[in-house]
């Protein structure tokens, strides 16, 4: 099909949501205005998978979600309704299970495998046990206890011998003789073990002596050498065959940072693609970090927008109070850079101690070969190279993917990173980080090889250093306010003022005008209208740390543990918790049964949390002690049987909030689906989306319900009265994107151009105009909606008004009329002011024309 993209849908799919699944719900999307469907990984997974991302086999469509058939008969679906179909790809990790081919041929022939270059495995690394063999860190207790209890045994599955540890089957190379360890004289089976390419061992060794990339620090999942041509086009073979069939109109690349060479791959990529084909990646971007524009994308998956639009619709003078509350519940920094700078270090102790030792050991190879650096042992190399990692301020540089003439980008970036090294270390560590950055930076000399290894590793090592240190660490121990704990977000950063919103737009227009605009993922830490809920607090700030002071007082004696007198949770876990039950409260006052699922949902979130922290507990190493005391408190507040003095100070402080949440909600969505770029609607989000993190947010859907409300053709006004059952959301998203449908060419060429806004509520709107030729839309999107009073009764009913606000219009269009895209009934005179906005939920998408 290959029609230009509009509007994509995100849909995860799984066993219990198959492909055929999908085409019921296609007339739906189209309803809407969505122009293409956009699907999670669709190729056979390791079984069982809720998400798809551990591919086991390339070469076929997942049999669990229907198999090539069933995704033919989708596609016939959504052609037979004017919409294509993007897939996410997984090219940097597959499944490290035997079920897996090229995994279970390695395994069976070591390096000799045809598909040992598949993947990313060191087969002489300094660990001599695992000369020419693959480590697998897969056992539930030490290698020697194992085999002793019989966990342990040779068994003949369809003519081939196998390792069998309960119910994993590990292949066993025929040449090494595996009958003669069967029957009463057998040898000892570890004999047979120590003569195959892998090695079985206690899971706690993958952190210190593995030898093959995986993804983050997931022993699950084994990284590809994608960067191989012969490899590259095994992987794509099959998608870029249904692709070139008509079947798949363009892609979404996982993790593009976890590849070698990412630019060189979207280039190659690319060159393989019909043209105009969407080709996204899922990136994240720092402060101040420019996608390549010679990767040859149409941009990211929208997390960059994510973080701008959530910070625009936060306050900053609520900046100081929430700070103030942080650091006086915690006790600890009150700045976000500490705190991932403190999980760096410990990171690097705990999950990627292999890589760390394996690129130190390059690097003092490399530093042995000149007399200059030959006193820089190994040790001092270790000290230098933590120094930098733990300050290195995006996720990777590409020295590998500039080879051999790095771009002044990653000198830049290198150089500030050895900077703050150098800050933050003794004299005696200098020496140590000025050679690496020397070494890493240089583009000539005799060590080359030696050098583009240590790229490698380096690139290899600080992405999954800092998606785990912020995302996955950072994120739940830093509580100041948990809407700017996101995806993409800075949460050091509490908000954006209009003008640099604007850049940032402007810039993305300038540069990537095809870019996805994301405000929910299946990776969000909570769901959009959560976030935006929370961000009502940045600006009763001073008020909000009166009241959580209050709860914190009320709940105290729950914390207490009957047997030891321990206080659990701490208070800043308190804090955490009450922000997830405030942003994840229902819009309506919970009746039992609500109660009932809240707490399941808010159990495993907070289970999850605690864990992430590694504070008190970790997934490593569990604390059952301060978990089940955690799970005890969150118990007692929400168990229906007790006391409900909480819950019901709870329930009327979201009552008092949840008009303003909501109506950031809605100027959040307005903002993505008007701005330039490609607005993503992630499954049920058209609906209200107060979701946690996975895997609360990909629960199943009622499109059924969805159906129904969007037959309800009250007026857009009329839902502000019932604005609780998310009806009034999905509306604003039928009408921009039925807007955009009729009007593609403004959405995708036309001009972005800030308007002025002064006067009394001048902090409370941003004001847009899009333009091509005599096609124009003023978007007026309310911000900081505290400030508005909106009713809890009706949002369009505000304690504040709009006389003398101006909105400024460019001198040829002050003369025009307008009406309104989501409410054709409205028609403003914006010559004097928005006082039109009174009486009304305050926003609009005001067109010179309208087409229903």
């Amino acid at each position: 099909m290959n029609a230009a993209v509009r509007a994509t849908a995100r849909l995860q799919f799984h066993a219990g949501f198959t492909l055929d699944d999908a085409c019921a719900i296609v007339p739906y999307l189209a309803s809407l205005g969505i122009s293409h469907l956009y699907a999670s990984p669709l190729l056979a997974a390791r079984p069982g998978s809720t998400h798809g991302y551990d591919t086991i086999d390339y070469q076929r469509i997942n049999p669990e979600l229907g198999g090539e058939d069933a995704l033919r008969r989708l596609v016939d679906r959504l052609h037979a309704h004017g919409l294509g179909l993007i897939v996410d790809i997984v090219p940097n990790h597959m499944a490290a299970d035997t079920r897996n081919p090229w995994w279970a041929d390695v395994l069976r022939h070591g390096p000799d495998s045809a598909h040992a270059a598949c993947f990313d495995i060191d087969w002489a690394p300094e660990e001599k046990t695992l000369s020419n063999r693959v480590l697998l860190p897969v056992l539930g207790t030490p290698y020697g206890e194992a085999l002793d209890s019989g966990e342990l045994e040779l068994v003949e599955r369809d003519g081939h011998y196998h390792i069998r540890y309960y119910d994993d089957l590990f292949p066993v190379d025929p040449g090494t003789d595996p009958r003669s360890f069967l029957g009463p004289d057998a040898q000892p089976l570890h004999a047979l073990l120590e003569r195959q390419s892998y090695r079985l061992a206690f899971w706690r060794t993958a952190a210190d002596i593995i030898n093959w990339r995986r993804f983050f620090d997931i022993t699950g999942l084994v990284g590809t050498g994608t960067e191989r041509p012969d490899v590259f086009d095994a992987i794509h073979e099959t998608v870029l065959s249904l692709h070139h069939d008509g079947l798949i109109d363009g892609f979404r690349v996982d993790h593009v940072d976890g590849l070698a060479k990412p630019g060189a791959y979207c280039r190659r990529l690319r060159s393989r693609l019909m043209e105009g084909a969407p080709l996204y990646v899922e990136k994240i971007l720092h402060h101040g970090e420019a996608l390549r524009d010679d990767w040859r994308t149409d941009g990211t998956t929208g997390y960059d927008f994510l973080d701008l639009v959530c910070g625009v619709l936060h306050d900053p003078a609520g900046e100081t109070a929430l700070t103030g509350l942080w650091s006086a519940v915690s006790g600890r920094a009150v700045d976000f850079k500490t705190v991932q700078q403190t999980a760096r270090d410990q990171i690097l102790d705990t999950a990627f101690t292999a890589e760390f030792a394996a690129l130190a050991r390059t690097l003092h190879d490399a530093g042995q070969a000149t007399l200059a650096s030959r006193d820089l042992t190994r040790a001092a190399l270790g000290r230098g190279l933590r120094a930098i990692l733990v300050q290195f301020p995006v996720y990777r540089t590409y020295f590998s993917d500039t080879d051999p003439a790095p771009g002044a980008t990653e000198h830049a970036v290198l150089a500030q990173a050895c900077a703050d090294a150098r800050d933050s270390t003794p004299q005696s560590v200098h020496a140590a980080i000025d050679w690496i950055a020397a070494f890493l930076g240089s583009t000539d000399g005799p060590s080359m090889a030696e050098r583009r290894k240590a790229r490698v590793q380096f690139e290899h090592l600080t992405a999954p250093l800092t998606a785990k240190s912020v995302e996955d660490t950072g994120f739940y121990r830093y509580g100041r306010l948990l809407s700017r704990n996101d995806v993409g977000c800075d949460p050091g950063r509490l908000s954006f003022d209009v003008a640099t919103f604007h850049d940032a737009v402007g810039q993305r227009a300038g540069h990537f005008p095809r870019a996805m605009l994301a405000t929910a993922t299946h990776d969000h830490k909570r769901g959009e209208d959560a976030r935006m809920r929370l961000a009502v607090l940045s600006e009763p700030a001073a008020e909000w740390a009166v009241e959580v002071t209050r709860w914190s007082a009320l709940n105290a004696h729950l914390r207490l543990d009957p047997h030891t007198g321990a206080s659990v949770p701490d208070l800043a876990d308190e804090l955490m918790l009450y922000q997830s039950m405030l942003g994840a409260w229902p819009m309506d006052t919970p009746t039992d049964t609500d109660l009932t699922a809240l707490h399941e949902r808010l159990d495993a979130w907070q289970t999850k949390a605690l864990r992430e922290a590694k504070r008190h507990t970790s997934w490593t190493e569990p604390n059952e002690a301060y978990e089940g005391g955690c799970a005890r408190f969150l118990k007692a507040l929400l168990d229906p049987s007790q006391p409900a003095l909480f819950r019901d100070a709870l329930d009327r402080y979201v009552g008092t909030i949840a008009p303003a949440g909501a109506l950031n909600a809605l100027s959040q969505t307005l903002l993505r689906l008007t701005v330039p770029g490609i607005p993503d609607l992630y499954q049920g989000t058209d609906l209200w989306d107060l979701s946690l993190v996975d895997p609360d947010n990909r629960r199943p859907v009622d499109y059924a319900l969805r159906e129904k409300t969007l037959s309800d053709e009250r007026d857009f006004q009329a839902l502000a009265s019932c604005w609780r059952t998310g009806a009034i959301k999905q509306r604003l998203v039928r009408q921009l994107l039925r807007h955009r449908s009729a009007r593609p060419d403004l959405f995708t060429t036309g001009t972005y151009e800030p308007l002025p806004v002064d006067g009394p509520m001048a902090d409370h709107l941003i004001a847009f105009l899009r333009r091509r030729g005599d096609d124009a839309l003023v978007v007026l999107a309310p911000r900081l909606a505290w400030g508005l009073r909106p009713s809890p009764a009706d949002l369009s009913v505000l304690q504040t008004g709009w006389a003398g606000t101006r909105v400024t219009l460019p001198p040829d269009l002050r003369g025009a009329s307008w009406r309104d895209v989501i409410d054709p009934a409205f028609a403003p005179d914006l010559s004097a002011d928005v006082r039109d906005l009174d009486g009304r939920v305050p926003l609009a998408a005001l067109a010179t024309s309208v087409v229903r």
